[in-house]
């Protein structure tokens, strides 16, 4: 990934990362010189193109949050008590993560060398393959291979983004991945409460339900989704180390400018993968909900999504840029995670649900500015890979993530993840503004 700054400044660039004055305007004219080349010139975005990829991402959160409400009730025949239990819920959690950052780096590449649709077919087929075998069970360790296989095909959702980015202008990209977030929203909204309904003719029937919805999704695309990435802009070879997700991660950490951005990221992502992993079993440990009620629950940050982009995200655009967008994101999620710790200590559910509400609108508006500036921070060959680098390092956070919040919420206590949300999104706050401006929206 080049050394350089956001392409939207038009004056010369002083780059942090730069060597010299001098060579930090020779980078900035060369990368200019660079996206003038590879960004296609303005077009009418391919509606059908936009229309699936809208329809793509709604069927896989709709698929991806049906089954939450009922993962620790499909773990519990296995274990012994709910200590266990909740260990348990949180290492799957870890193993699909551990899966999904040693495969994004690869995909992303590949996507990037034989064009998006291909590697999002594969990916879709994957996942409903690991629902469906972690739907059947009938021991630990099948649950277990069910989550590595749908971890390593997890990559849909990077390659969904460079596929946005290759259909839409570079100035405009901040406001589709909005909506992309908005559709994730909406099938966060209605996955849960359906799973948590659907538990009641078994335990496993979310499962079925959402290895069919992605297979849907997968069978709509196959006929219906056209290529995004012209033969012309994409990579003419794939380098191993690209396929490597170790290499792939200090290749982009190097560059200064992204780094902070990566590594802001970075910390907010662990908390966010503890919260994840051990939500449903905190709701059953400390307020003995039943999966139509756990699915009730996650379904508040699907109505926030909705009205966080539909709403609020036009609104937030015209007057902060996309830095500013995400410090008042991270800001929500502490004011959110500060509720959920209250509800926990005081024992009192009320205080949850504001706080997954204001959670939900943090993490909402936090996604597509993120997205927004590392897309723009590279040209149109290079969408693939840092997308997938993004989904690596997010990836990487999600293993870390689970397996610290389920010890600290065993040992520590049910408000232990949320005080440690706090304490690491304030490290991220920190570490996005520490000697980087904001720039001008001008």
């Amino acid at each position: 990934m080049p050394t350089f700054k956001f392409p939207r400044r038009s004056k010369g660039s002083d780059s942090r990362g730069a060597r010299s004055t001098d060579q930090g305007r020779s980078e900035s004219e060369s990368v200019s010189a660079t996206l003038s080349e590879s960004e296609p010139p303005s077009r009418p975005i391919d509606k059908k193109a936009l229309i699936f990829g809208l329809m793509a991402v709604f069927l896989c959160g709709l698929g991806f949050t049906v089954i939450a409400p009922v993962v620790p009730f499909l773990v519990a025949p296995y274990v012994d008590n709910a200590g266990d239990q909740a260990l348990m819920v949180t290492l799957l959690t870890a193993v699909y993560a551990l899966c999904v950052f040693l495969a994004s780096p690869g995909l992303g590449a590949l996507s990037d060398r034989f064009g998006r649709r291909p590697l999002l077919l594969l990916c879709l087929l994957g996942s409903s393959i690991g629902y469906l075998i972690f739907g059947i069970g009938g021991a630990l360790w099948i649950l277990f291979l069910g989550r590595i296989i749908e971890g390593l095909t997890g990559g849909s959702i990077g390659t969904i983004f460079a596929y946005f980015a290759d259909i839409t202008p570079r100035e405009q990209r901040t406001k589709y991945f909005g909506w992309v977030a908005a559709m994730v929203g909406v099938g966060t909204m209605l996955g849960p409460v359906a799973g948590g309904l659907l538990a009641k003719f078994g335990y496993a029937v979310p499962l079925y339900v959402g290895a069919g919805i992605t297979l849907l999704t997968m069978l709509f695309g196959l006929f219906v989704m056209p290529e995004s990435l012209d033969k012309s802009r994409r990579t003419a070879k794939i380098p191993p180390s690209r396929l490597n997700p170790f290499t792939q991660l200090a290749s982009i950490l190097s560059v200064k400018s992204v780094r902070r951005i990566l590594i802001s990221g970075f910390l907010l992502w662990i908390p966010n993968g503890s919260l994840q992993a051990v939500f449903s079993q905190f709701t059953i440990d400390t307020f003995d909900w039943q999966p139509a009620s756990i699915g009730l629950m996650f379904s508040i940050m699907g109505i926030q999504d909705i009205l966080s982009q539909s709403l609020i995200m036009p609104k937030l655009l015209k007057v902060m840029n996309d830095k500013q967008i995400a410090a008042l994101g991270m800001t929500a999620e502490i004011v959110g995670y500060a509720l959920i710790a209250s509800s926990a200590l005081l024992g009192f559910y009320p205080l949850l649900i504001l706080g997954m509400f204001v959670f939900g609108f943090g993490d909402s508006v936090f996604g597509p500015s993120f997205n927004g500036m590392l897309s723009k921070s590279v040209d149109e060959s290079e969408q693939g890979r840092i997308q997938g680098g993004s989904q690596s390092i997010q990836a990487l956070a999600r293993i870390v993530g689970p397996i610290v919040g389920g010890q600290i919420y065993v040992s520590l206590g049910h408000a232990a993840p949320a005080f440690m949300g706090i304490i690491l999104i304030f490290g991220a706050i920190a570490v996005l503004y520490r000697r980087l401006p904001i720039p001008s929206k001008a």
